[in-house]
């Protein structure tokens, strides 16, 4: 497998705002500590906390006035404002993959390249929801994920940014709820910017649900003088959704000033928590793009998704019925952020071919998934010109080092003779 890059930006500047924030008004202490149910958290001390965010017209970080594209300015509610927390737009480059069926194409989006700590494709939805939160006058977000959630992170990042302080409820294994949940991947990130862990095991999450668990942490931080703004699992509701509304502005934007003008017909991503399928696929409707998206869920149901993601289009108002907008096809495999044998080889064979890392949970699954069925349907994608979405999550591969190890060689001790002489070079250490 062979890649070729196609760069599909139209501008040929690039701005660099520098940033310099001044924290003389608050005077931080971070001190971990295990509460009465060992549950591991972060405590911030802060003199003000009130939430202040940074505000450059047009930068980084920048509250930025909102405007839809006008071919969704019929929805509703519009969001007023945004905060500017990614690096868009992303790029979009061509995979030249072995074996498609005649004149197929597969290209892919780059929006794990959305930011570093913030990458991923809860940066487009957070860029709204945080915005809402701030007009809210919210001091604290609490959102609720996975032990390795990529969302999760996220948001605990870009509330940093903003000097807002984050709860995170994650879910984890039964054993291991009571126990330090140590810094790997995520979960060092999240810990690292101050956020404040709360777990609870796979079996409570079950019985309680994530709505509920995060309402009882709401009504303990009001209860302590505290204003918390709930985001939900994945950042997935009708206002997370306009991030992919926008996104396929984006997308059509660079269509338009590509070499040759590509059109894609179908559009594949990975789904979690849906609004990232909802967002696209009304965008794709409503806008000139017009491609067919796909969607691949790496857990729950199709049936699922379709009622969850319905009711997201319908608090927009949106007046489409999803099933005739979008094919979401079942792609989890043994599991929510399980990986097989055969997913993590294709995950390693993409990496070594292509430099592009796919990550096990979200972007693997649904890749894996999408060659499956080309091969197994060609008829189907014949002719097609595919943009495959990378929504991020490189971070949850640290957590499949044990499995990842069996697959991955590449090292040996370097072999030379005990006479040859010493040769000084640059950045000399010994």
């Amino acid at each position: 497998m062979s890649l070729s890059l196609l760069s599909l930006y139209c501008s040929s500047a690039y701005i660099v705002v520098s940033l310099a924030a001044s924290a003389s008004s608050a005077r931080v202490a971070r001190h971990p500590f295990r509460n009465k149910k060992a549950k591991y958290v972060s405590l911030v001390l802060m003199e003000d906390r009130e939430a202040k965010p940074i505000d450059l017209v047009g930068g980084f970080l920048a509250k930025k006035p909102y405007s839809p594209p006008s071919w969704a300015s019929h929805l509703n509610p519009i969001p007023s404002h945004i905060y500017s927390l990614g690096h868009f737009p992303t790029p979009i480059h061509k995979l030249s993959v072995p074996n498609l069926p005649s004149d197929t194409e597969i290209w892919i989006k780059r929006d794990d390249l959305s930011g570093m700590q913030l990458s991923g494709n809860k940066v487009r939805k957070l860029e709204f929801l945080l915005a809402d939160a701030v007009a809210h006058g919210a001091d604290c977000v609490i959102t609720v994920g996975g032990i390795q959630s990529n969302h999760c992170r996220a948001t605990a990042v870009a509330a940093r940014y903003l000097n807002i302080d984050c709860y995170l409820i994650l879910r984890t294994s039964k054993i291991l709820v009571d126990r330090d949940p140590g810094l790997t991947g995520n979960l060092l990130v999240e810990r690292l910017v101050g956020a404040k862990v709360e777990l609870v095991s796979k079996e409570e999450y079950a019985s309680i649900g994530s709505v509920a668990l995060a309402d009882l942490l709401k009504e303990r931080l009001i209860s302590e003088g505290r204003k918390p703004y709930v985001i939900p699992v994945g950042g997935s509701n009708s206002l997370g959704s306009w991030g992919y509304i926008e996104a396929i502005r984006e997308i059509e934007q660079q269509t338009k000033c590509s070499f040759g003008g590509v059109h894609f017909d179908d559009i594949v991503v990975a789904c979690g928590s849906g609004g990232t399928i909802a967002g696209l696929a009304l965008g794709s409707t409503l806008s000139n793009l017009q491609s067919k998206v796909h969607a691949f869920s790496v857990c729950d149901d199709p049936d699922y998704f379709y009622n969850y993601c319905q009711g997201l289009l319908d608090g927009l108002q949106a007046g489409v019925d999803l099933h005739d907008i979008v094919n979401i096809q079942d792609a989890k495999g043994l599991g929510y952020a399980i990986s097989n044998a055969e997913e993590l080889q294709f995950v390693k064979d993409v990496a070594a071919e292509t430099g592009v890392i796919l990550d096990p949970v979200y972007s693997g699954k649904a890749a894996y998934a999408l060659l499956k069925d080309i091969d197994a349907n060609p008829t189907k994608w014949k002719g097609r010109k595919i943009l495959f979405i990378h929504t991020g999550g490189l971070l949850g591969l640290f957590d499949k080092t044990e499995q990842l190890a069996s697959i991955i060689g590449n090292w040996r001790k370097m072999e030379f003779g005990e006479s040859i002489p010493r040769k000084d070079g640059i950045g000399k250490m010994f």
